[in-house]
């Protein structure tokens, strides 16, 4: 590519779509959407990644106006948005199991605001998303998602991303299975929760004396703490397959 090359107005309008898919991209996809990480500084983050995959971008295949730019720009909008809601689902098992662990726990009017998402969760989907987003982190994720945008340039044309059918059909597969493999991670203590109370309520029938709330409660959480440290390597061996996985069904946007 030569300088004259450069400031075309293609290659101006293909800088732009660029832009907006990392833009999308650190808008949408775990660890880059982190709420802790300021606008101005993945604005940056986008700016410096369209000038260094700038050279690889393959010459612009739509027409230069002004309607069809607004539509590009909407369609590589959704193309960060698609990959994050992909990846969102595959990530999100564990912090649907923390809600349930939490509630037989007796923990669900505990939460705090979650760095990741910036919205009030329990304590235990709070814990398993950081210790969740470290795993991402040792995956490697932001590294692939580089990788990948930098594949999809040759793949999908900057402006000619569409939504197909198998991308929907995949989408409400996913939110089922989201809702399947985080039962599966809590059903442990939920089972233990279960049995806890039953054997409870058998011996306040026997022993009237007997306290629930001073004895029982100690009991059920110190059991479901005890559960949740002997499952928590299985839990984040789960999500990293579960990432895997949805990684591969990115290849679909191809």
């Amino acid at each position: 590519m030569g300088w004259a090359e450069i400031f075309t107005e293609s290659y101006m309008v293909g800088f732009i779509l660029l832009f907006f898919r990392f833009a999308a991209l650190f808008i949408a996809v775990p660890i880059f959407s982190h709420q802790n990480i300021p606008a101005n500084i993945k604005a940056s983050m986008a700016f410096f990644f369209t000038i260094v995959f700038y050279s690889s971008m393959p010459p612009l295949a739509i027409q230069i106006n002004l309607p069809t730019i607004a539509l590009a720009i909407l369609s590589e909008i959704f193309f960060g948005l698609a990959i994050g809601i992909v990846l969102l689902l595959a990530y999100n098992v564990i912090t649907f199991a923390g809600g349930l662990i939490s509630f037989m726990m007796g923990f669900s009017m505990a939460s705090a605001i979650d760095p990741q998402s910036g919205i009030s969760m329990p304590i235990v989907s709070q814990f398993l998303s950081l210790m969740g987003l470290m795993v991402l982190v040792s995956m490697d994720l932001h590294h692939w998602m580089l990788l990948y945008i930098d594949k999809s340039l040759a793949a999908v044309p900057l402006g000619g991303f569409i939504m197909r059918e198998n991308l929907f059909n995949y989408i409400l597969q996913a939110s089922s299975n989201m809702f399947l493999v985080g039962f599966l991670i809590a059903f442990p203590i939920v089972a233990l929760s279960w049995l806890a109370d039953t054997i409870f309520g058998m011996l306040m029938k026997t022993m009237p004396q007997f306290n629930l709330l001073v004895i029982g409660f100690p009991i059920k959480i110190t059991v479901a703490f005890a559960v949740l440290i002997a499952t928590f390597a299985s839990t984040m061996l789960l999500l990293k397959i579960q990432m895997q996985e949805a990684f591969n069904i990115l290849e679909m946007f191809f």
